[in-house]
């Protein structure tokens, strides 16, 4: 009887954890990383959107009751009782597209810059990534844009049904200018909430400077004038600085996707010199519209990874701040 001997092969197993590099619970791959976390990324939005709505008898409906009264106010002193403000058709339609994305954009900025502040005892409480505040305030004022396009799209084919203008139909073309008007109030409404929120942590006084200029936005916009004004009377360098604002690119796109359609014939007319009173057709749009749009997402995308790049620098001293 022959007795065979196994061979058997120990491994040796490390059950301790000097060899794991150490790091901060909180330390993360920044705006990925809260993607990365969708579950939680939810979770934060949905508690935001409840809490300001938390107690009121109407709730939700709110979202559609203050856009609709804005709306109609506008209809009814620039549409009514002015006319067709500055030689604009639909002037109404004209106003309330640019506030969409103006309000937007003001909101998610503002609401970012005080996240970090606001969401103090959660950030005290839980590991999580901090990048996820400005993010998620971005993603709330986004949810309260949808009312307010609900109330465009509504407004447009009115305009059509019961108004003299053509039946509003939306084309492929300015469609995808309003989503990139979008896109663009996303990205720099992100990127500047994540370095004003981290600034405002060290230094309380920066809200109040924020929102100082955040008050001059609708004003730098073609939205409650014609575009045609500032290419008429600035000249051609200021003319191209006003134009690299991305606040006043995004709001000439969503005017392509839902004004512009309901135009019948030219939407603009300006007096043809100061001396001679005869209306001509004016610029709806600054030229190479959809150019601009594309280069000034590259540049808000480098920004974003600039914002990314001071919120990682200054987040370190976030706890003791706060």
């Amino acid at each position: 009887m022959s007795q065979v001997g196994a061979t058997s092969t120990t491994v040796e197993v490390r059950h301790d954890l000097a060899h794991v590099p150490l790091a901060p619970p909180s330390r993360t791959s920044g705006v990925l990383e809260v993607f990365r976390r969708r579950y939680l990324l939810r979770l934060m939005v949905r508690r935001e959107i409840q809490a300001r709505y938390a107690g009121t008898a109407f709730g939700l409906l709110w979202s559609y009751i203050n856009p609709f009264t804005r709306f109609l106010t506008f209809y009814v002193v620039f549409g009514l009782l002015l006319g067709r403000g500055l030689g604009l058709q639909n002037f109404a339609i004209h106003l309330f597209a640019g506030m969409v994305l103006v309000n937007y954009f003001t909101e998610s900025v503002t609401s970012g810059t005080r996240s970090l502040l606001a969401n103090k005892g959660v950030i005290a409480k839980m590991a999580m990534p901090r990048e996820m505040f400005p993010v998620a305030s971005m993603l709330v004022s986004l949810w309260h844009a949808i009312p307010q396009m609900i109330i465009l799209v509504l407004a447009c084919l009115a305009t059509g049904w019961w108004g003299d203008g053509p039946l509003w139909v939306p084309d492929a073309v300015g469609m995808g200018a309003a989503l990139l008007g979008f896109v663009l109030i996303m990205v720099y409404g992100t990127a500047f909430g994540l370095m004003f929120s981290c600034i405002n942590v060290i230094f309380r006084d920066f809200q109040r400077i924020v929102q100082t200029f955040i008050n001059m936005v609708p004003f730098t916009t073609p939205m409650m004038y014609p575009y045609w004004i500032t290419y008429d009377r600035f000249p051609s360098f200021w003319h191209e600085v006003y134009l690299a604002n991305p606040v006043a690119e995004a709001v000439q796109l969503i005017q392509r996707g839902f004004w512009y359609p309901t135009c019948d014939g030219p939407c603009a007319v300006m007096p043809r010199s100061d001396v001679d009173p005869t209306l001509v057709p004016a610029p709806e749009f600054a030229d190479h519209l959809y150019t601009r749009g594309f280069v000034m997402l590259a540049v808000g995308l480098v920004l974003l990874v600039v914002g990314q790049w001071v919120f990682a620098r200054l987040e370190k001293s976030i706890p003791e701040r706060l």
